[in-house]
């Protein structure tokens, strides 16, 4: 079998002679030089923090990465990476930093970082470089980011605090994700490492087995934006909250388009890579997979974010062995520690990878392997921990929720050209042909068998199933990139230089807006033959966009932050209507915003709750509703306040309670 590389090199990777920017080897090694780096990694985060900016610490550290490392040999490549890297690091440091004295304060945390850093450049003999050299291809990636990012947040852009709230809470599940956040922030590290303390912020048993990974570095983000470890009124933690979440989707949708271009390699260039990068970029916009935001799904969000990045880096693991460990590892910590679900593809691929490429590692096969290990431990603890604990694995896989179902025929459709693609005898004799032949197949296994597993269980597809079939359509856009390179390359042609680029940008025009129409289905003004406008407006994105995605909490979080919350420290449970829905989100956000979501253990009791707005209900209806709401306030760990929107319920609901001995506060609280 052969496994050399997509792009055949004269010399084994790893024993190339180092580069001016390495310097010879040992040339680097000189103490005055680590005594300085290991100084200024300190006191440029004491300097940021004293005058508020520890945020300019995160493209510092990017930066920082981006100098050392040699993958990639454009700066939107290198970029990528370094940010992956920083993400995987911050997350596993995080086990450190959940059980030291100084919690997420900034100063210790990025010294560190950064002192780990400067002593690892310094030992390899490494002298900072980054690449300048940018692609025109690079604009379709950050364009992607900025376009999906201008949509989703058009919405909240200029909205009050109170108003963006109606975009925060579009589902319970988002609201759910803040109170890890919450949780995490308070206690100042994983929240799993801190049980007790983080019960008060979540409900029990997130608390030992939710994968905690996104909340962890959103938070660790969010330190750095606001400078301190005081995330500050839980109102204004979820405006940030929100724009974190959008931005993660934005990223998504990019790192996907960099994927498949990083997938295609030096041989996809030209016209086909605009046409490969805008098909992902339609499939993105105009596909189901936006409804992510609407439903909530942030983790999921941003664990297929990292699943993207790190399945691209392992199936064209274009670097030498150091980076390939890093990477290997950061894939690893990333995707298991923010998703677990995906870390099982995750660790398929590097079984992949080390048979595919097994000539390239044999010279150091057990250090790559035993470092692997070691990745796999770290990347394990927290799901190890969390079974040995509380959580039953094959009851939650089977758990049913609402669903973001991948679009099918994008899914089937690319996953089978992939496979054409990789099995031509060209791509077949590549190590990334090979690669892309054993992702798409193993994905498609995996799916298979947990699907197969679920119908023999419970009798059909549940949640986690289309969780994971997300995770499929991932692999089949970034596949994308193989199947490029099945298209008619550009011939060369003669001519001055402003010639050949002026052809090469309307062939890439071209293709960006056939892909645009073929996937995305925009029409760019061509009046609609049905008299209505086409699929794209139609589309999760721009129903985003254009406001028709926010919830219906309005009124009630009116009557929350302005008048209701105030002086309140007891758990809350507001029935201002009698939509049992609209109660569960009001109770839900009432939490929150009061940083006790976990007081609140039967809060999914407030769901079968439907009364306490003015529309009339029967006497069944009452009696039912007030055993549910009974069952909710005896799991309040101290007598709840009850806020009723209508004076006659909350009346006899303060009789009712009252003559059956359950302690509650009832205050009649109208939404108007």
């Amino acid at each position: 079998m052969a496994t050399r590389s997509a792009v055949p090199t004269s010399k084994p990777a790893g024993t190339r002679p180092p580069s001016p920017a390495e310097g010879p080897a040992g040339g680097g090694r000189r103490w005055p030089v680590l005594g300085a780096a290991v100084a200024l990694s300190w006191a440029l985060p004491l300097l940021l923090h004293t005058l508020s900016l520890d945020v300019v610490l995160i493209p510092v550290l990017v930066l920082a990465i981006a100098s050392l490392i040699r993958v990639g040999g454009g700066l939107l490549d290198r970029l990528v990476v370094a940010s992956f890297l920083l993400c995987g690091a911050v997350m596993a440091f995080g086990l450190l930093f959940s059980v030291w004295p100084w919690g997420l304060a900034p100063v210790p945390g990025t010294g560190l970082l950064l002192t780990v850093l400067s002593v690892s450049g310094w030992l390899a003999g490494r002298r900072p470089h980054i690449p300048l050299r940018l692609r025109g291809s690079d604009a379709l990636v950050l364009g992607t980011v900025a376009v999906v990012w201008r949509y989703l947040h058009h919405p909240v852009a200029g909205k009050s605090a109170v108003d963006r709230l109606a975009y925060f809470v579009t589902s319970e599940d988002r609201l759910g994700h803040f109170s890890y956040f919450d949780g995490i922030h308070h206690v100042g590290g994983y929240a799993f490492l801190h049980q007790e303390a983080a019960k008060a912020f979540m409900m029990t048993p997130a608390e030992a087995v939710y994968p905690q990974g996104s909340h962890f570095l959103l938070v660790w983000i969010d330190v750095l934006v606001k400078s301190s470890t005081d995330g500050g009124s839980a109102l204004d933690m979820t405006h940030r909250y929100l724009l974190y979440v959008l931005a993660a989707y934005a990223l998504f949708c990019g790192a996907l388009v960099w994927a498949a271009r990083w997938i295609g390699g030096p041989r996809l260039r030209g016209w086909r890579t605009a046409a490969v990068c805008a098909t992902v970029t339609a499939v993105m916009m105009s596909g189901s997979m936006a409804q992510l935001v609407e439903r909530g799904f942030d983790s999921e969000t941003i664990g297929l974010l990292f699943l993207a990045v790190a399945l691209a880096l392992l199936v064209r693991p274009a670097m030498g062995r150091a980076e390939f460990v890093l990477v290997g590892v950061a894939a690893l910590v990333a995707v298991t520690f923010v998703y677990n679900l995906y870390g099982v593809l995750v660790g398929l691929t590097l079984a992949a990878v080390l048979v595919v490429h097994r000539r390239r590692f044999a010279p150091r096969r057990r250090l790559v392997i035993g470092a692997l290990a070691g990745g796999t431990l770290i990347a394990g603890l927290p799901s190890v921990f969390s079974v040995l604990t509380k959580l039953d694995v094959a009851k939650t896989s089977n758990l049913a929720g609402p669903m973001v179902i991948p679009d099918r025929p994008v899914f089937i459709g690319c996953g089978l050209l992939a496979l054409a693609a990789a099995s031509l005898p060209v791509n077949r004799r590549t190590g990334t042909g090979q690669m892309v032949l054993a992702l798409v197949l193993g994905g498609t296994a995996v799916i298979g068998v947990f699907g197969a597993w679920q119908k023999l269980t419970i009798g059909y597809y549940s949640y986690y199933f289309e969780k994971l079939t997300a995770a499929g359509l991932v692999i089949a856009l970034i596949s994308l990139g193989m199947i490029g390179l099945m298209l008619q390359p550009a011939a060369r042609t003669s001519g001055s230089p402003l010639r050949r680029r002026t052809g090469l940008l309307l062939r890439s025009g071209v293709a960006t807006a056939a892909a645009l129409a073929l996937f995305g289905n925009v029409q760019w003004g061509v009046p609609s033959g049905w008299g209505h406008p086409s699929a794209w407006y139609d589309s999760p994105m721009m129903k985003w966009g254009r406001g028709e995605a926010k919830s219906d909490i309005g009124p009630p979080a009116n009557a929350l932050t302005r008048r209701d919350l105030k002086g309140v420290t007891s758990p809350v449970i507001a029935l201002y209507s009698s939509d049992a829905y609209l109660n569960l989100k009001s109770t839900f956000l009432a939490q929150i915003l009061t940083h006790q979501a976990g007081t609140m253990v039967g809060l999914y009791e407030v769901f079968y709750v439907k009364i306490g707005g003015p529309a009339a209900v029967d006497e069944k209806e009452y009696q039912a509703s007030l055993g549910r709401l009974k069952g909710a306030i005896a799991s309040c760990p101290a007598p709840p306040t009850v806020l009723v929107g209508d004076r006659r319920t909350a009346d006899r609901l303060r009789q009712d309670l009252g003559s059956a001995g359950t302690a509650a506060t009832v205050v009649y609280a109208p939404l108007t």
